[in-house]
């Protein structure tokens, strides 16, 4: 009979025991993360993001309409719902950005050259009150109530407010489907971390692949959904 000395029995238990807790780790980590993708578009200022979120989202709604449509199923509830910002433009100067609530159509300015404010970015004035007023309610409808999520853009601009930065955490915490543009040079804390999200995939637009990459987004996107 052969005997296994009682150090030998010690190291395996441990070892056993170290396997045993790393498992019911990553099971955590596979419980807490959706199924759904966070997609992320980002590049340079001007690189066309806005041009590619677009696209997609023109392509998911015709798709999910004509499926809606050929079950015969009635929703009242919008497929997409979230922000946008657009540029205000006198010719080919940029004077400042709107916000858009998807749904409704409601807007106002929340960066502009001619803003009184003490809180200025990039020579813009911010109005973090008008962010607010507009991006927190579109936030809390899309992520409550319709399919998809919108939040464009989160940056420089928009992360000066901590009630805009707190919703979009929770509405990160939800598994559907959500498209967002980030800032490409922010180092904020909120988007190092939707950078490091295991459920998130971060797309730069260029010159090289602008045309195809709504393709791919909405590809992506479709697999879950």
């Amino acid at each position: 009979m052969i005997t296994i000395p009682r150090d030998c029995i010690r190291v395996q238990h441990h070892l056993l025991l170290i396997s045993h807790w790393n498992n019911r780790k990553r099971l955590c980590v596979v419980s807490n993360m959706g199924i759904h993708p966070k997609i992320g578009i980002t590049g340079l200022p001007r690189s066309g993001k806005s041009a590619v979120m677009e696209k997609v989202l023109k392509m998911l709604f015709d798709e999910r309409t004509r499926e809606i449509q050929m079950r015969g199923s009635l929703t009242e509830a919008p497929i997409i719902g979230g922000m946008r910002t657009e540029p205000i433009l006198d010719g080919s100067e940029r004077l400042g950005y709107s916000v858009f609530n998807i749904v409704t159509g409601e807007n106002a300015i929340m960066a502009h050259k001619n803003i009184d404010s003490r809180l200025r970015v990039l020579g813009y004035g911010i109005d973090t009150e008008a962010l607010e007023r507009i991006a927190i309610p579109a936030i809390e409808f899309a992520r409550d109530e319709c399919e998809v999520i919108v939040i464009d853009e989160i940056g420089k601009f928009a992360v000066e407010s901590e009630a805009f930065v707190n919703i979009v955490r929770s509405a990160l915490e939800v598994d559907k489907p959500t498209l967002l543009t980030l800032h490409k040079k922010s180092r904020h804390p909120l988007l190092q971390d939707i950078r490091r999200r295991d459920d998130g995939r971060i797309l730069e637009v260029t010159p090289v692949n602008r045309a195809l990459l709504p393709y791919k987004i909405h590809k992506l996107m479709r697999e879950t959904y």
